[in-house]
């Protein structure tokens, strides 16, 4: 037998956005059922980084008791870019008034959840979404079987792709998994999280003779850091100690405290935009609709500024008969996505050295960097972006 399931909006994807949408529009007295393909132990145990612009923080106050990002997050009001071994600090709060916040996406993800299962939302684990029908008209339906193989149809009014960057809802909204603009990098990050205390009481960006480094944080017992490698990188290829030596000389004028490495990875970079946003009462959001490399800290951020958009449209078409919103959606998130792409692009460019790169680019690389930490008008715009620009108000 099918089981259907009839809501007002279907949500593909229990991540940041899907949770919080489902959050927002409860807020507003609109129910909505969330699945996803993977059990609730398997999301809030998949450890990801995480920095949240401040207007993040501000919208998960939303959640009560229940958001945990200024209690068990950490206030970062800097970073610090590392030149020619000189260290410069980026001064948020003096040169845009804001901060972030050092929370990984992990912990948002167990305070959503938490926070939808309190308020009696439907949040169903384990259910595949393998199509959308009927995009075009107002009764769209999600398509999927559960962890037992039965079939399953949600019957909604409206339905939202938050399903991650291998989204299946994408090919509706665009007629292709893969149909956007997308740019690969020829490089990657080499991860590792190991068991010491912090390096440093921001984040360190370095950029060394030897190539970048990123001396990020997890907790007072775990930090997190990332060097330039190739893609191709086999996580096996070092020893601890090879780690160490590769990760100490590209941070030069910083001791590292050292400990047992108990996880490596090797993190892949693109920038890509979905073609299209909308089709019909179907959208798509976060990583479905964009992703962005990780240097920016943009990712998480641009999709909670997705999310703004769309509940109100949503309350809009939903409450009020007024398609104006959803109309005008794809639009309006345009014109931040490709803002957090250019800012990611520029930070990935400017800090990390390019396989092909000549004496010259190096040079101009060098220059390009000195032109920022030199200059209150440059420090301003990369304060500006990295803490977030404000989320749409109207």
């Amino acid at each position: 037998m099918t089981l259907t399931v009839r809501t007002r909006v279907a949500i593909v994807g229990a991540g940041p956005a899907g949770l919080l949408l489902s959050h927002l529009l409860a807020e507003a007295g609109i129910e909505s059922v969330v699945v996803d393909s993977r059990t609730r132990e398997e999301i809030e145990s998949t450890i990801r980084a995480g920095i949240l612009e401040q207007g993040t923080v501000e919208i998960l106050d939303s959640l009560g008791d229940h958001s945990r990002a200024r209690s068990l997050g950490h206030r970062h009001d800097g970073i610090e870019l590392r030149v020619d071994g000189e260290g410069h600090r980026i001064d948020f709060p003096s040169l845009v008034g804001r901060s972030v916040w050092l929370y990984p996406q992990h912990e948002v993800l167990t305070d959503l959840i938490a926070a939808r299962l309190a308020g009696g939302q439907d949040l169903r684990f384990g259910i595949v979404a393998e199509r959308i029908d009927d995009a075009e008209t107002d009764r769209p339906r999600v398509v999927g079987v559960d962890a037992d193989g039965q079939p399953v149809v949600i019957d909604a009014e409206f339905v939202v792709g938050a399903d991650g960057s291998r989204s299946v809802v994408r090919s509706t909204v665009t007629g292709s998994r893969f149909g956007g603009h997308l740019r690969e990098y020829p490089f990657a990050w080499f991860g590792i999280l190991t068991e010491a205390p912090p390096s440093a009481d921001e984040l360190i960006y370095s950029n060394s003779p030897d190539g970048f480094a990123l001396i990020s944080q997890r907790s007072a017992t775990v930090q997190r850091m990332y060097f330039q490698c190739d893609p191709e990188t086999d996580t096996a290829a070092y020893s601890e100690a090879q780690l160490w030596d590769e990760l100490q000389k590209r941070v030069p004028g910083t001791t590292l405290e050292e400990g047992p490495i108990f996880q490596r990875d090797v993190l892949r970079f693109r920038s890509f935009v979905a073609h299209e946003l909308r089709r019909g009462r179907v959208a798509i959001v976060g990583d479905a609709a964009h992703t962005v490399p990780p240097t920016g800290a943009k990712g998480m951020n641009l999709a909670v500024a997705d999310v703004i958009l769309l509940d109100r449209a949503i309350r809009s078409l939903l409450l009020q008969g007024d398609e104006r919103r959803i109309d005008e959606f794809a639009d309006a998130a345009r014109r931040r996505i490709w803002k957090a792409q250019h800012f990611s692009w520029w930070m990935t460019s400017m800090l990390h050295a390019s396989p092909d790169a000549s004496d010259f680019d190096r040079l101009r690389q060098r220059g390009e960097l000195r032109s920022i930490v030199e200059s209150e008008a440059g420090r301003t715009y990369l304060a500006e972006a990295y803490t977030g620009w404000p989320f749409a108000t109207a």
